[in-house]
C-alpha cells in the first residue's frame, strides 16, 4: 500500500493525525501505530473480536479471550448430542485424565491450545463456551488445578508459581485483565539438577508432589509444603515414573506408573505417607509377563480404574478389559471388554454406578458398574481411520464431570484433535 503522509505540526513524540491512502486513520504515539479500523468514513473498531475467531493474528497474550467456537451435533448411529466445544485450525486437548478438568466450582474446563503459537492453557466457559488465555510465554500447559481453591500450579523454569485463576477468569469477564505478576504466587525453587515431569496436588491442598528424572535411570519424587516452599525427597525408585496423580479424596495417599511409553514390567504403584512421615510404596493389581496395563485413573477414595490391553493375540490369551480394584482389600471387579483390539481408557462416576471406556477407533460407551451386560454406545467416530492404539488420531483420555453429568474427551472427528462434551446419561 502506498501511503501519504500529512507531517504538519508534529513533535518529537507525537504525530497526532495521520492520513492514509484508502482513508484509513491512524494515530501515533512515540513509536506505536494504533489502528482505529475506520475505512470508507465507517468505525469497524467495535468488531475488533471477529478476527480472533480462528486466531489469524497469533498473539501470545494473558488474560485475553476468543468467542465460542462450539458446534453441537446428534452423533449419527446413537443419535446422541455431543459439543465440539474447539473447531479452530488449533491443536486442543483436554488435560491428561489423572487429573482435574473443571475448576472447583464447575464453571470452567481448563484445556490446552497452540492457538497462540504454542501449547499453553486456557480455559472455556461451561455456560457460553468463551475461551480465557490463562497462561502466557513460558508457561507450558501442564497445569494442575486445585480440588477446592480456584487456583491452577504450574512450573515455570525453576520456580513452582501459583496462580489465583479465579481473580484472572473474574477480572477477564469484566475486561479488565491486570498484571500478569498480580495474580501469581512463587511457591518455592527448585534446584538446578531437578527437572520436574510429573505433578500432583494432594487433597487437603497443603502439598504438592513432583516426579523428576535423576541418575542411572532412576526417578524420584518430591514434596513441596505449599506454605513454606520446603522440598523434601519422597522416594526414589529405579526406574522412569510417570502419571503421578493424587488421590482426589483422600491426603497423603498417591499413583504413578512405571513409565516404559509401552508394556511395563508392573505398570501400578501406590504411595502412601501417615502422620509421622513414615512413605510406603507398593505395586497394585500384580501383572503377569502376558499382561499389559494402562491408563489408570482414581474413581473414588478406595477405588482405582484401569484398562488390561487386548489388542494384540498374546493379550488375548489372558484377562483382559476394563477392571476397578479396591486398593484396601485387593478386591478386583471386571467391567467388560469389546472386540478389535477392546478397551483402551477408562473413566468413572465417583458413585461406583457408570464406568465409561473407548476404544481404538474411537466409539466411547457407558458400562453399568461390575455388570458389562449393561452397556450402552455413546458416541462414535473419534478416530476415523484407526484400529490400534499407534495412530496418530487423538487419544481420547475421557474424563466424567465430578457430579457425574458430563463426559470431556479429546477427538478427531472434526479436526486433528478437539475436545468435546456430551451428558453422560439422559435426562
Amino acid at each position: 500500500m502506498k501511503f501519504n503522509f500529512l507531517t504538519t505540526n508534529l513533535t518529537a513524540c507525537t504525530m497526532k493525525k495521520i492520513m492514509v491512502t484508502g482513508s484509513i486513520i491512524m494515530g501515533l504515539s512515540g513509536a506505536h501505530f494504533v489502528q482505529s479500523q475506520t475505512v470508507a468514513g465507517k468505525d469497524y473498531s467495535s468488531r475488533s473480536h471477529v478476527d480472533k475467531t480462528f486466531d489469524m493474528i497469533g498473539v501470545n497474550a494473558f488474560g485475553q479471550r476468543f468467542p465460542a467456537e462450539s458446534f453441537t451435533y446428534e452423533d449419527e448411529i446413537t443419535g446422541k448430542k455431543v459439543i465440539a466445544l474447539t473447531t479452530s485450525r488449533h491443536h486442543n486437548s483436554k488435560i491428561y485424565q489423572t487429573h482435574p478438568q473443571w475448576t472447583p466450582d464447575g464453571k470452567h474446563i481448563v484445556f490446552r491450545s497452540d492457538r497462540s503459537g504454542k501449547g499453553l492453557a486456557y480455559a472455556i466457559s461451561m455456560e457460553n463456551h468463551e475461551i480465557i488465555q490463562i497462561a502466557s510465554g513460558e508457561d507450558g500447559s501442564s497445569f494442575h488445578l486445585g480440588w477446592k481453591e480456584n487456583h491452577a500450579y504450574h512450573f515455570r523454569n525453576d520456580s513452582l508459581i501459583r496462580l489465583n485463576l479465579e481473580a484472572l477468569l473474574e477480572d477477564s469477564n469484566a475486561g479488565q485483565v491486570a498484571n500478569k505478576s498480580s495474580y501469581e504466587k512463587v511457591i518455592g525453587i527448585l534446584d538446578q539438577e531437578l527437572h520436574p515431569n510429573g505433578m500432583a496436588l494432594d487433597h487437603d491442598e497443603e502439598s504438592l508432589y513432583f516426579s523428576t528424572r535423576v541418575i542411572d535411570g532412576q526417578s524420584s519424587i518430591y514434596e513441596v509444603d505449599l506454605a513454606t516452599g520446603k522440598m523434601t525427597a519422597v522416594l526414589t525408585v529405579p526406574f522412569r515414573i510417570g502419571h503421578l496423580q493424587a488421590n482426589p479424596y483422600k491426603a497423603g495417599e498417591m499413583m504413578f506408573c512405571w513409565e516404559t511409553g509401552g508394556d511395563a514390567p508392573q505398570r501400578i504403584w501406590f504411595v502412601s505417607i501417615d502422620n509421622n512421615g513414615q512413605v510406603t510404596n507398593r505395586p497394585l493389581y500384580d501383572e503377569s509377563d502376558e499382561t499389559w496395563v494402562t491408563h489408570e485413573v482414581f474413581l473414588d477414595q478406595d477405588h482405582i480404574g484401569f484398562n488390561v490391553m487386548g489388542h494384540l493375540d498374546r493379550l488375548q490369551e489372558g484377562d483382559n478389559g476394563i477392571y476397578s480394584l479396591n486398593i484396601r482389600n485387593n478386591d478386583l471387579t471386571f467391567h467388560g471388554q469389546q472386540d478389535w483390539g477392546g478397551y483402551w481408557h477408562t473413566a468413572g462416576t465417583r458413585n461406583l454406578k457408570w464406568i465409561v471406556g473407548d476404544t481404538f477407533n474411537g466409539d466411547l460407551y457407558l458400562i453399568k458398574y461390575g455388570n458389562p451386560e449393561n452397556t450402552t454406545l455413546l458416541t462414535t467416530g473419534h478416530r476415523l481411520t484407526s484400529k490400534s492404539p499407534f495412530s496418530k488420531e487423538a487419544h481420547s483420555h475421557h474424563s466424567v464431570s465430578p457430579d457425574g453429568k458430563w463426559l470431556l474427551f479429546n477427538s478427531s472427528l472434526l479436526t486433528d484433535s478437539d475436545i468435546m462434551l456430551m451428558p453422560l446419561l439422559d435426562e
